[in-house]
C-alpha cells in the first residue's frame, strides 16, 4: 500500500487523518485546550488534524516548537499554571525520549500532563526498520497511564473505541494524583491526504462544544485524623501541589485551623502562603534552626504537601516524636521520605477541616498554644530584622540580597518561578515575608533543570505574566526555551543570576567545610571547579540578544528597580545580574553562624 498513489492510497491516508481529527476532537470535547507540535513524518495526521481543529475556532489553541524536550517543559508550564492538561505530538523514535524530562517532573508534581507520540505499526517493530524504536516503553515508569491505538494503526479504530481511548487517557490525567499520560499512536502509510481529503473531512465535522468534565469534590470515606488543637503544635507548608480552583478553600481552612489552635505557620517559599493575610507565620525557620534548641520541640505536626527544601527543617521535623499528620492535595501517595509520620490525609486540606467533628472547633487557642505562638513570632521577628540589616538593597549584587530585594520589589499578584537549585533555596531562606502575596512555582519534584526557560515560558503564557529568577547553568542547560519568544502572548521577564557556574555546589560539604577531605598527595587531581562547579564564560546576554530578546545588565541592587520597570512591560526580557558564587557561599554560612538563635556574634 505504501508504494500505492492511487484511490485507494489517498483513500487511507484520509483514514489516518479522520482517525487523528476524532481523537484530538474527542480530548477537545473533553476539555483540552492547550496542543504543542513537533515536526515530523510520521505525526502527519496528528499535525493537520490540530491545525485543522484550531482553524474551527472553538477554543484549542496550537503552538509549534523544533525541540521536543522544550515543548514538553513548554506544554508542563502550560497545564501547571491551570491545572488543565496540555498536550504535546511528537513523531517516532528519539523524538518520544525527549519527552521523558518533563514527564518525570509531571509525576513527581502531580501535573497532568498529555504526550501523544506517532508510531509504525507493530508489524515493523523488531525487524530493523527506520526510527522504529520500542517507544512504547519509553515513558511508562513515569505515567499514570500508558496507552496505545491499534497495533495496525489508528485507521482501523472505531469512532467508539477512539472516543473511549480519548476518554481514559483524560480521566488518567486528571486523576487522583493528576500527572502525566502516554498515548502512543500508530500510523500505517500513506500517512499525507491529498487537499481533496482535507476539504471533504473539513466539510462532514460537524460543530461541537466542548464539554469539560471535572473531577468530583473530595471528600473523606472514613473518619478523619485528628489532631488536638488545644495543645501546642505546629503547621509546616511545603510547596503547594494542588489545582488553582482548590487554592481558595485550602487558605480559607488553613486560616481556620490557625484561628482555633494558634499553632505558628513554618511556610515554604513554594507554599503560597507568604504575604497571605491572617496568618501567624515564620519565614526564618531555615536560620532558626540552625542550631538545635530544645525550645523548638513539638508534639504535634501538621505538615501540608510535600517537604519543603530547607534541609535543616527536614532534620528538625525528622527529629520529632509526637504526632504527625501529612496531608496532601488529591494525592494519596506516600510523601513522607522522613518516615516520621503517624497519620496521612490525601483528601487535602479543606476536605480534612471539612470532616472533623463539630465540637473540636468550638472553643478558643489555649494559652499555652498562644504563648509557644508568640515565642516562635519573636524569634522570626529578630532573624528578619538582623536579615534586612545583613541585606541591605543597595551595593553590589549577591544571591540572598536579590531574593530578598525582589520579594519587596515585584508587583504584588505577580507570578514568579524560581529555578533549581540555588534560587528556590535562597528564597526560601532569605525572601522578605512582609512582600506581597504571589504565585511561586518551583519544580522541585525531581529537581532538574532541564527545562528551565520552556517551562516559565509556558507558565507565563497561561497566567498571562511571570518573572523567571534562575541561575545561569540552569539557562544555559535550556537555551532553545528562548525560541518561543515568536509565539509567546504572555509576559515574561527572566531575572539571571551570572555566577560563572554552579554556584549550589559551592554549598557541597566537600566545599563549605573549608577543606578538602582529601590527603595531599591526592589532591590535584580533585579538581572541585572542573568536577563540580563547571564554569562558563558564555555571554548569556548576547544570547538571548540573538534571538531578539532585549537585555539589559544590573550592577547594583539599587538599579534593580528601575530594571524592574524596564523589563515587565516587555513581552520577553533578561536583566542580568553578575555575582560571585564563593563570595555569596561564605555571606550564607555567616548569616547562619550570625544570625541563629544563640549563636554568638
Amino acid at each position: 500500500m505504501s508504494g500505492d498513489h492511487g484511490t485507494g492510497s489517498d483513500a487511507h491516508a484520509a483514514a489516518n487523518l479522520g482517525a487523528a481529527h476524532a481523537l484530538l476532537l474527542a480530548l477537545r470535547q473533553l476539555g483540552l485546550r492547550r496542543l504543542v507540535l513537533c515536526p515530523g513524518s510520521r505525526s502527519a495526521p496528528l499535525a493537520i488534524a490540530a491545525g485543522l481543529l484550531e482553524a474551527e475556532g472553538e477554543g484549542l489553541q496550537l503552538y509549534t516548537a523544533i525541540d521536543e524536550r522544550s515543548a514538553a517543559f513548554f506544554a508542563l508550564g502550560l497545564s501547571r499554571a491551570d491545572g488543565r492538561p496540555a498536550a504535546v505530538i511528537t513523531t517516532s523514535g528519539t523524538a518520544v525520549a525527549n519527552l521523558l524530562p518533563a514527564a518525570v517532573e509531571a509525576d513527581h508534581g502531580a501535573i497532568p500532563l498529555l504526550l501523544l507520540s506517532a508510531d509504525r505499526p507493530q508489524r515493523l517493530k523488531g525487524r530493523g526498520a527506520n526510527q522504529t524504536v520500542n517507544q512504547e516503553d519509553f515513558l511508562r515508569c513515569s505515567c499514570r497511564w500508558a496507552g496505545a491505538g491499534a497495533d495496525a494503526g489508528l485507521a482501523v479504530m472505531t469512532p467508539a473505541s477512539l472516543q473511549a481511548l480519548a476518554q481514559r487517557a483524560w480521566q488518567a490525567a486528571n486523576g487522583r494524583p493528576a500527572g502525566p499520560v502516554h498515548l502512543n499512536l500508530a500510523f500505517e502509510e500513506p500517512l499525507h491526504p491529498s487537499a481533496v481529503a482535507i476539504a471533504a473531512l473539513v466539510a462532514r465535522t460537524p460543530s461541537t462544544r466542548a464539554v469539560v468534565v471535572q473531577p468530583e469534590p473530595l471528600a473523606l470515606s472514613e473518619p478523619p485524623p485528628l489532631l488536638d488543637p488545644d495543645r501546642p503544635g505546629v503547621i509546616v507548608a511545603g510547596p503547594w501541589r494542588g489545582a488553582p480552583d482548590q487554592w481558595t478553600a485550602h487558605l480559607q481552612a488553613l486560616q481556620r485551623w490557625q484561628r482555633r489552635s494558634g499553632w505558628p505557620l513554618l511556610a515554604d517559599g513554594l507554599s503560597g502562603l507568604r504575604g497571605q493575610p491572617l496568618l501567624e507565620l515564620v519565614a526564618g525557620y531555615d536560620l532558626l534552626l540552625e542550631q538545635p534548641t530544645e525550645q523548638l520541640q513539638v508534639s504535634q505536626l501538621l505538615r501540608l504537601g510535600p517537604l519543603p527544601a530547607s534541609r535543616r527543617l527536614q532534620h528538625w521535623i525528622g527529629r520529632q516524636r509526637g504526632r504527625q499528620l501529612v496531608i496532601s492535595e488529591g494525592d494519596p501517595r506516600d510523601l513522607d521520605p522522613l518516615g516520621s509520620a503517624s497519620q496521612r490525609c490525601g483528601q487535602g486540606l479543606a476536605a480534612w477541616c471539612r470532616a472533623l467533628p463539630a465540637q473540636l472547633w468550638a472553643g478558643e487557642p489555649p494559652a499555652a498554644n498562644l504563648a509557644w505562638q508568640r515565642r516562635l513570632t519573636a524569634l522570626e521577628q529578630a532573624v528578619q530584622a538582623g536579615l534586612s540589616q545583613a541585606l541591605p538593597a543597595t551595593g553590589s549584587a549577591n544571591e540572598p540580597a536579590i531574593a530578598r530585594a525582589l520579594s519587596l520589589l515585584l508587583p504584588p499578584q505577580l507570578p514568579v518561578m524560581l529555578a533549581s537549585s540555588s534560587p528556590v533555596r535562597d528564597w526560601e531562606s532569605f525572601a522578605a515575608p512582609a512582600g506581597p502575596p504571589r504565585a511561586l512555582f518551583g519544580f522541585r519534584g525531581a529537581s532538574g533543570i532541564d527545562g528551565t526557560l520552556s517551562l516559565a515560558a509556558g507558565l507565563a503564557e497561561s497566567a498571562g505574566a511571570l518573572v523567571l529568577l534562575s541561575g545561569d547553568l540552569a539557562l544555559l542547560h535550556d537555551s532553545n526555551g528562548w525560541l518561543w519568544r515568536q509565539q509567546l502572548r504572555g509576559r515574561l521577564t527572566v531575572v539571571l543570576i551570572d555566577n560563572g557556574g554552579g554556584g549550589i555546589f559551592e554549598q557541597l560539604p566537600i566545599r563549605s567545610s573549608g577543606a578538602l577531605p582529601v590527603p595531599p598527595e591526592v589532591a590535584a587531581p580533585f579538581d572541585f571547579e572542573r568536577l563540580f562547579a563547571m564554569p562558563q564564560s558564555l555571554d548569556q546576554g548576547a544570547l538571548a540578544a540573538l534571538h531578539g530578546v532585549p537585555v539589559r545588565r544590573v550592577a547594583q541592587l539599587e538599579e534593580l528597580e528601575a530594571a524592574l520597570a524596564w523589563a515587565l512591560p516587555q513581552p520577553l526580557a533578561l536583566l542580568e545580574l553578575r555575582t560571585d558564587r564563593h563570595l555569596d557561599a561564605r555571606l550564607r554560612r555567616q548569616l547562619r553562624a550570625t544570625l541563629a538563635p544563640g549563636s554568638k556574634e
